[in-house]
């Protein structure tokens, strides 16, 4: 065959693909078996004959919404065009922003007149953004609660549920008299708690522009008036990460978070650092297995010294040989 055959070919297969989807379009019937209806699989996007089961269209495009909605009024609030709304904005980027970028739309530099008048007005859109003291302060405490979370490689939902929780501090009066710094972040440590992210007040202690007491006094404060429930924190989330960060394996976690278990019921648990706790938790795993791991390469990742890695490790063999006998 030639190749002005195939190319022939090829343009009379392609009209016929294209008078199919005409007729599938513009009709209910199918080309196909002349007989059966034409229906829209919306699950594997396919226009389908209900009879035959040919397949006129696949690979359909659905020009409806990605969300769901029951009611007109949760459609208009779902409803939405730009980026979506976010709380760890201080205007929760409904404003616009004026480009650094002295250029037009197609990259063309400005003349430098222009260039003045795009420098006052980025100036006073700075100033119309932020005019208020409280909308400053605002802007401070969550620029300051994502550096951390960044810090801390924290999810973005944590981030989202900190700043709602200053954001209640701040409609409650509770930052006057403390700093923005403390309440910034004790709320980003109670959305740890909350979420049940493993994160102690000694790495908050480390990368937090106040002082370990500071965050402290604000936990307490921010609990209290806003009436928080918070559930002590288990030692068993830390086992992960510690042992990924050990390079231990799976077998020593497992029987870490074991000995745990079996500690907490003797509440050896109580009043003890849950860092401490899972770490020595994680020495008498590696000891019962024979894996090299000393107690001051744990107290480097727990975050505590070879005292408290000692004195945990002491109490819950203590438990642990009394169980066994």
């Amino acid at each position: 065959m030639s190749k002005t055959t195939v190319r022939q070919r090829k343009e009379i297969d392609a009209k016929k693909r294209e008078r199919t989807d005409a007729r599938a379009e513009n009709t209910d019937c199918c080309p196909e078996c002349e007989t059966g209806s034409v229906i829209l699989d919306d699950v594997h996007g396919e226009l389908v004959c209900q009879e035959c089961g040919f397949i006129l269209r696949n690979r359909l495009i659905d020009p409806g919404a990605e969300w769901s909605a029951f009611t007109h009024e949760e459609s208009q609030q779902k409803s939405r065009v730009g980026s979506p709304m976010t709380e760890m904005l201080h205007d929760k980027g409904l404003t616009t922003k004026i480009h650094w970028k002295d250029a037009d739309a197609h990259g063309q530099p400005l003349s430098a007149r222009k260039q003045e008048t795009i420098k006052r007005l980025r100036t006073w859109q700075d100033r119309l953004r932020i005019s208020q003291t409280g909308e400053r302060n605002l802007q401070l405490a969550l620029s300051e609660i994502n550096r951390m979370s960044s810090a801390l490689e924290l999810p973005e939902q944590v981030s989202e549920m900190a700043s709602v929780i200053y954001q209640t501090a701040l409609d409650d009066n509770l930052v006057q008299g403390r700093s923005i710094e403390g309440v910034a972040s004790s709320s980003l440590y109670i959305a740890c708690r909350k979420q049940g992210i493993p994160r102690s007040l000694d790495e908050f202690d480390k990368i937090a522009r106040v002082d370990r007491s500071e965050i402290g006094r604000s936990y307490r404060s921010l609990v209290t008036e806003q009436d928080l429930e918070m559930r002590p924190i288990d030692p068993k989330q830390f086992v992960p990460r510690f042992c990924s960060e050990l390079e231990l394996g799976q077998d020593i976690q497992r029987e870490a978070q074991g000995i745990l278990e079996r500690t907490a019921e003797e509440g050896v648990h109580s009043g003890k650092s849950p860092t401490g706790l899972a770490g020595a938790a994680i020495y008498i795993a590696a000891t019962d297995t024979e894996t090299k791991v000393t107690q001051s390469e744990i107290a480097d990742v727990a975050q505590v010294t070879e005292v408290t890695i000692r004195n945990r490790y002491q109490e819950q063999s203590a438990v642990l040989e009394n169980a066994d006998e």
